[in-house]
């Protein structure tokens, strides 16, 4: 029996930018202009309704968008003739609205800005710090130590 055949090597130079492999990069692309096309069409919705529909995509002349509910879902049917004009006007070649009833993303909050460091947990770092015999470790709890509340 034969040894199986081993693929021929291919020769490497390193790693490559994600940026560089066309698929992402094109897809990186759309995505970003269907984020503008987002943002310039829900500028032309009246206010309440821009907060709750999202642009999803234009595929074959159709816009895609998305409504949290069925009642915002007919209001953007509604306004579709608008849209439409809308959207020629900012160069889309589109002919049609589809509205889809799906939740729209959950934002992710800010995380809160970093809380000082009760006096009491400060003193016990400093006292930590002075028992390593590790002169790196040593300075990373005094820096963190310096970073307690002062006291009042």
């Amino acid at each position: 029996m034969p040894p199986p055949s081993q693929p021929p090597r291919r020769s490497t130079r390193g790693l490559t930018s994600i940026a560089q492999v066309a698929s992402v990069a094109s897809l990186a692309h759309r995505a970003r202009d269907l984020d503008v096309l987002d943002r310039q069409l829900r500028a032309t919705f009246p206010a309440p309704m821009r907060d709750h529909i999202r642009f999803a995509d234009l595929r074959d002349g159709r816009l895609v968008f998305l409504a949290p509910s069925s009642a915002w879902a007919s209001r953007v049917r509604l306004y579709q003739t608008q849209i439409l004009e809308a959207a020629r006007a900012l160069g889309a070649q589109a002919h049609s609205v589809a509205v889809k009833v799906a939740p729209l993303p959950v934002e992710e909050p800010a995380p809160e800005p970093n809380k000082p460091l009760p006096t009491e947990v400060a003193r016990h770092l400093r006292a930590a710090a002075a028992t390593l015999s590790d002169p790196l470790l040593r300075d990373l709890f005094l820096e963190l130590a310096s970073k307690a509340e002062k006291p009042k």
